[in-house]
């Protein structure tokens, strides 16, 4: 049985509504369009306390399968909660700095930018890496030609016009 549409799950469960005050964002391969079946949900939050967003996740998350939460302290690492919504793994991050400053919103915005502009085929080589094993920053870099880090490679990206990326786009593509 195929599992429900992602954006579903999110409004059955209450999640993005329980975590509302931490500013939450939908991030990850499901709204990009380039989820696998093992695909999972990624909800990253602004937590600047770390004891309240723990609470409120333990108090909403505890029951749901899988449920795991990591709380550090004093070395800057986000809060971060794992557990099962209907055949879909959730993770949810917490972080003190603002989302949009945050390397995975950051990743998303660069991912979504960057399927824009290179269309479908840009998508289709990037699932086919995908298919092969590949997470997505290092999917995107391999079809990029990106070297070294591909995350870090990725966020080079972020202030490149818009011109400039469709043109590496077309070289990487054709």
């Amino acid at each position: 049985m195929p599992r429900p549409h992602y954006l579903t799950v999110l409004d059955r469960s209450g999640l993005l509504t329980a975590l509302a005050r931490f500013d939450p964002h939908v991030a990850g391969t499901p709204p990009l369009g380039l989820d696998l079946p093992g695909s999972d949900i990624d909800v990253i939050c602004q937590a600047t306390d770390a004891e309240a967003f723990t609470k409120t996740l333990w108090d909403f998350a505890s029951p749901f399968d899988g449920f795991t939460i990591h709380q550090w302290t004093n070395d800057g690492r986000p809060v971060v909660a794992s557990f099962h919504l209907d055949g879909w793994p959730v993770e949810v991050f917490g972080d003190p700095r603002p989302v949009a400053g945050q390397p995975g919103l950051r990743h998303f915005e660069i991912e979504r930018r960057l399927l824009a502009l290179g269309g479908h085929g840009l998508r289709a080589a990037v699932m086919q890496c995908r298919r092969e094993g590949l997470k997505t920053e290092p999917a995107f870099a391999r079809v990029l030609g990106l070297e070294g880090d591909p995350y870090a490679a990725l966020l080079a990206l972020e202030q490149m016009p818009d011109a400039d990326v469709v043109r590496m786009l077309n070289a990487c593509l054709t």
